[in-house]
């Protein structure tokens, strides 16, 4: 992949060049907006690396590969490589830097692109363009590779970790995928049959029909228009439990009403 033709700009691109093109194709490319998932994430990965500095030099100045196969036993290449990947592993890095972003409720459903800026242990200053998709749940993280710690500049730099605060909404909670209120309704109209209007945080409004004789605690359900799943997309459902009301009656009359008709139907 060339970064340059992934955000369609040439190699002699300013960093508001970039920019500019990041942000353009970011929003086009947006998942939530129609666009395709794995090319909204080659845009990120093309400006993460030319955005920096050091990164676009590496990049536009690959180090040569020699090949250095001459006289060697059959099987110190495999050694060497299984020497390779183990010190690899063991290598030390700069600590990760763990923020805390708050995101609202409504933006469960859409994702967020937004720019942050935090400070590093080495008392320098970072800029993110970010992203959280659609679906992220409270308490979730999203990780930017090497946009953490670099107090030790000979050792590879630390992560960035957002982890995310999902603020409560007033009258929906979320489950899994999907999102569920509790509407009061008037016994008398649990006896009778009424209908009641649905908003969903993100303003989907339904008008959901509670049959006669519905009792308290039935849980409707109205099928997409929860959150979508972070990983397939796939929509969870709706859920609208019913509590019913009892009023509060001292009016004789009006009691011995409601007794005269309770007595005709039982």
């Amino acid at each position: 992949m060339d970064y340059y033709s992934t955000l369609g700009v040439n190699r002699n691109a300013s960093d508001k060049d970039l920019k500019q093109a990041y942000k353009k194709l970011s929003m086009q490319h947006h998942p939530d907006r129609g666009g395709n998932e794995e090319t909204f994430k080659q845009i990120n990965e093309a400006y993460s690396t030319l955005k920096d500095p050091t990164k676009r030099q590496q990049y536009d100045n690959p180090q040569p590969q020699y090949n250095q196969r001459q006289q060697r036993h059959p099987f110190e290449d495999m050694f060497n490589q299984f020497n390779f990947h183990q010190q690899t592993r063991r290598q030390p890095r700069n600590r990760d830097v763990n923020i805390e972003y708050k995101i609202s409720f409504e933006e469960v459903f859409t994702g967020k692109t937004f720019n942050i800026q935090y400070r590093l242990p080495s008392g320098q200053t970072e800029t993110l363009d970010a992203a959280v998709p659609p679906g992220i749940k409270h308490n979730d993280s999203v990780r930017f590779a090497e946009k953490g710690d670099n107090s030790m500049p000979h050792l590879q730099r630390g992560n960035l970790i957002l982890n995310i605060k999902v603020q409560p909404h007033v009258v929906w909670t979320r489950e899994n995928d999907n999102i569920i209120t509790t509407k009061k309704v008037s016994a008398f109209d649990l006896i009778l049959g009424t209908s009641l209007d649905i908003t969903t945080p993100i303003g989907r409004q339904f008008s959901l029909k509670i049959p006669k004789g519905t009792k308290s605690g039935t849980v409707f359900s109205i099928s997409g228009s929860g959150v979508p799943n972070v990983n397939t997309r796939v929509t969870g459902n709706v859920h609208v439990k019913i509590e019913a009301i009892i009023p509060i009656i001292d009016d004789e009359i009006i009691l011995q009403k409601i007794k005269e008709i309770k007595d005709e139907i039982t």
